[in-house]
């Protein structure tokens, strides 16, 4: 199998059970960055052994390559309902490190009816990978890390604009209600730093450090492009817990 199918196997066998899905994670090495789970194989397995019987749904929705990364989107059912981005480096053939970012899965669809996962999933404009990767980074650095609103309508089509967060509907008009309601409850979003840009094709993952109200968070933004403008957006937010919960030393990102 290639990376992005070794990919999808290994999620799904937290469903399945398939244990050989795992020959495809490196003995020798295994950096995990989910802090809630110990380093190495070991603290995947524990982990695993900790889930009832029966209990678990993972069921990846996209997956994409870029170089020596894979990251997939996924519907998860892991000790409650989750929506995930994972993220595995790969090397000579095998995973040697892992991120995520878990977001609970919210009961209703958002303002326009989309949930966190619906939309496409195939990758177009191969061609276009890097172009795509330096507009989406462009527009983080632009607008959320450094508040350049009066570039914001250049990054996209009009209100034409698929929204997937689930309190934010469709269109620039969506976005700029939500921040309104935002920050009329006081509630404050800053992006401080763009830790890595991903992409294959149409489709960019952008990985970010900040705070959403006052709290330290990891946020993931997946990004389709269309004809150069920005065309849909899913995300997940975690909060990054204090360091002394950790379970291993490798840090978020």
């Amino acid at each position: 199998m290639n990376p992005k199918q070794q990919v999808e196997a290994l999620l799904r066998s937290i469903e399945t059970g398939d244990h050989h899905a795992a020959e495809c994670i490196s003995q020798a090495q295994y950096t995990q960055h989910n802090l809630a789970v110990g380093d190495g194989l070991a603290g995947f397995g524990a982990v695993l052994a900790q889930l009832p019987k029966g209990s678990a749904r993972a069921r990846p929705v996209r997956v994409f390559q870029d170089g020596d990364f894979v990251f997939a989107h996924t519907d998860y059912d892991f000790f409650g309902p989750k929506i995930g981005f994972d993220l595995f480096r790969f090397e000579q053939g095998k995973i040697v490190e892992h991120w995520d970012n878990l977001q609970s899965t919210p009961a209703q669809a958002n303002p326009s009816g989309h949930t966190m996962i619906d939309g496409p999933v195939t990758p177009t404009d191969l061609d276009k990978t890097e172009a795509n990767k330096s507009l989406v980074r462009a527009f983080v650095e632009d607008i959320l890390v450094n508040g350049r609103m009066e570039k914001l309508a250049g990054y996209f089509d009009g209100d034409n604009y698929v929204q997937h967060n689930p309190q934010i509907g469709d269109g620039l008009s969506g976005l700029g209600s939500a921040l309104k309601a935002m920050a009329e409850q006081g509630v404050t979003m800053k992006y401080d730093r763009i830790h890595r840009v991903l992409g294959e094709g149409n489709f960019v993952l952008a990985i970010s450090e900040g705070s959403l109200a006052g709290t330290h968070s990891a946020f993931y933004d997946l990004f389709r492009v269309e004809q150069g403008k920005i065309a849909e957006h899913w995300d997940t937010i975690e909060a990054i817990p204090a360091r002394s919960e950790w379970k291993n030393e490798n840090g978020k990102f």
